[in-house]
């Protein structure tokens, strides 16, 4: 055991578990007054009920002996077999274990964004359960536990695929099935909290050189590189986001400079450990103006992402996978693999199969959970308990007393 390394993954997770509650107040201040209670839940909950998961059974259908490269078996069930004394790399399994936790949580609170203000907290609590099961465990075992994904030569660091592109799937999936607010369409629903937002994104981008930089599950030249890039891109994403709505809007805002920050953190996630400082400023700005294309896509095809998880999260994941295959360089991560402006032009056609079969895969199990949710609770809160708001219909409290 290397205790430099291990010290700095335990310092990496408690970052990642920090990003949750960000995520938590970067959606609450999204939302109306009303909901800001009920959507700050789910994130907060989805820290113990997915820890309880992955514990359980989820790590070691990620992470034990892959059954035909699809998913592991439960060798690791209740972590039996694994403890202090056994190692990753030159860390003990353990802290292993809980960083890779940390990401399997953010994952599912991400994905509320996308039917925020409407989805019953009993439904979210079984829906989360399943879709850890089934979607999010056996996904990242094709990426990073042994899986085929991984075997193929795709290229994700840190979760493009596993956390963004499918967070990002599973909100479309979802807020088409349990269907649009009421009054969607007919009237504006406008942030309540905008400086709450605000908060929750430089949370996030605080705990995301964590996400990054730990991923290389070593103080070395990687991590270091994954820090930079992180920074680079986020910031570079703030100034695509900001020019595309000043050219669109006639004016940038506050909330469209956390949107770019997030777009250009996402995109970076799957790419920081194999490009450059230079590659990832090109990578981040061209993540914020892309993003906010696809955040205005929704309003052209109609459907109710109601906090932008889809744009941001589910193309800003497909931006940077894709990125990933034109500027991974070896020259970065030897263990890694050139892109195609490095003279590798078959690793974009990798890239670009792991993007599809991300989107498939998680898009059709995640409808039938969602079905089986609704059959067996109901997604939805009724029309009376939606008009009162989640604060008070689901959880008898409010956010604010005025």
């Amino acid at each position: 055991m290397n205790h430099v390394d291990t010290l700095f993954i335990i310092v990496s997770a408690a970052l990642v578990m920090l990003m949750t509650p960000g995520v938590g107040l970067f959606y609450g201040g999204l939302t109306r007054s009303k909901n800001v209670l009920g959507t700050i839940m789910q994130s907060f909950t989805a820290i113990g009920l997915v820890s309880l998961v992955w514990m359980l059974w989820g790590y070691s259908l990620a992470f034990s002996p892959s059954l035909a490269g699809m998913v592991g078996g439960l060798e690791f069930f209740g972590l039996s077999g694994i403890g202090i004394d056994s190692r990753v790399g030159t860390i003990p399994e353990y802290i292993f274990m809980i960083f890779q936790c940390m990401f399997a949580v953010i994952t599912v609170a991400l994905i509320t964004g996308g039917f925020a203000e409407r989805m019953k907290f009993g439904a979210f609590v079984l829906f989360a359960v399943l879709w850890v099961t089934f979607v999010y465990s056996p996904l990242c075992h094709w990426v990073w536990g042994g899986g085929w994904m991984g075997a193929m030569g795709a290229l994700d660091f840190a979760g493009g695929a596993v956390v963004h592109m499918s967070s990002g799937t599973a909100a479309l999936v979802a807020c088409l099935v349990i269907g649009p607010r009421k009054g969607f369409g007919q009237r504006a629903f406008f942030p309540h909290n905008l400086p709450l937002t605000i908060l929750g994104a430089a949370l996030l981008w605080f705990g995301w050189f964590g996400f990054n930089a730990g991923s290389a599950l070593a103080v070395d030249g990687i991590a270091v590189n994954a820090f930079v890039v992180t920074h680079a891109a986020a910031s570079m994403g703030i100034l695509g986001w900001l020019l595309m709505e000043t050219l669109h809007q006639g004016r940038p805002t506050t909330l469209g400079a956390a949107s770019g920050a997030i777009s250009g953190l996402v995109a970076i996630t799957p790419a920081a450990g194999f490009v450059g400082p230079v590659s990832a400023l090109f990578l981040g700005f061209i993540a914020g103006a892309v993003c906010y294309g696809g955040v205005l896509l929704k309003a052209k095809l109609g459907y109710d992402d109601s906090l932008d998880v889809v744009g941001i999260h589910g193309l800003g994941g497909v931006w940077g996978a894709l990125a990933t295959g034109l500027f991974a360089s070896t020259a970065v991560n030897s263990g890694g693999a050139n892109g195609l402006f490095f003279g590798n032009p078959a690793q974009l056609g990798i890239q670009f199969v792991s993007v599809i079969a991300t989107f498939a895969f998680v898009a059709v199990v995640t409808y039938i959970i969602l079905k089986i949710v609704d059959a067996l609770v109901g997604l939805r809160v009724d029309a009376e308990e939606e008009e009162q708001g989640l604060d008070i219909s689901q959880h008898s409290e409010t956010g604010y007393q005025l």
